[in-house]
């Protein structure tokens, strides 16, 4: 596998995928605190950047404190934060139907947002347990309407201690079908969620690293945003299916637990 474990240790700033990369839903992987303590120790910039739009910064460094990582919550940045940042540009002030969890929920009400199930500007759908029959019904026949269909992010699927599970791209699927159209996502590898966090930062293209699980995400948003990509097989992808996509990672790791010094 491809791999120059020095060059990676020298990049000034890191943008970490989380689902996959850190964790498996509530399991944390192999070498995931070490990493971060690496992180630390050699004064990194980093910032967690995640498609998953449940839970807000605050929610992420509680769960990552559970499961024994300390980080404090100005390092997280969400697709729900992106979504939310992203239509206040569009339409201050106005109003959403929301399918997703109160992450997603509250960064649209900070943003300014109403929530609205009779004529909304837009239907907003993120991963939620909310998701079901009635709720499909309500953002298609509000799309069919004439509200503007946004997905947090394209993800089809996604790790969990579990397995694979749906994730947003899955879930906003049967809504554009039924509703005749095709919805805008905001997450990764949208260049608009990568610039958030290139700002956030405050650093250069040449001295940041993307690490990510997913080809079609992660690696991609490196991609076309200029920013050296590691590609950690602990997720979704496989090695065989690298080879798949037209653009390739630089670096391809088992997992983060390579990248601390011995």
């Amino acid at each position: 596998m491809k791999k120059n474990l020095t060059h990676i240790r020298s990049k000034k700033a890191f943008i970490i995928d989380m689902d996959g990369v850190i964790y498996h839903g509530n399991q944390l992987l192999k070498g995931a605190a070490e990493f971060v303590e690496w992180l630390n120790r050699n004064e990194k910039s980093y910032l967690f950047l995640t498609n998953s739009s449940e839970r807000s910064p605050l929610e992420l460094s509680q769960k990552l404190a559970r499961l024994g990582i300390m980080v404090d919550p100005i390092h997280f940045y969400t697709s729900a934060l992106a979504t939310a940042a992203f239509l206040a540009t569009q339409n201050p002030g106005g109003s959403v139907y929301v399918i997703g969890e109160p992450g997603l929920i509250q960064a649209l009400y900070d943003a300014g947002f109403t929530m609205n199930n009779v004529n909304p500007d837009y239907v907003v759908v993120g991963e939620g347990r909310g998701y079901g029959l009635e709720s499909l019904e309500t953002a298609v026949s509000l799309v069919r309407k004439g509200a503007r269909l946004i997905g947090t992010n394209s993800d089809i699927n996604g790790p969990s201690e579990k397995g694979i599970v749906p994730a947003c791209g899955a879930l906003v699927a049967p809504i554009e079908l039924a509703a005749e159209t095709k919805a805008y996502f905001v997450g990764k590898p949208n260049p608009l969620m990568m610039r958030h966090a290139l700002k956030r930062l405050n650093v250069k293209l040449e001295d940041t690293a993307i690490i990510g699980d997913r080809m079609d995400t992660d690696i991609q948003a490196g991609v076309e945003s200029e920013i050296e990509t590691v590609l950690v097989l602990s997720g979704v992808t496989a090695p065989g299916d690298i080879s798949r996509f037209p653009y390739q990672p630089k670096h391809v790791l088992e997992g983060v637990f390579e990248i601390p010094e011995d």
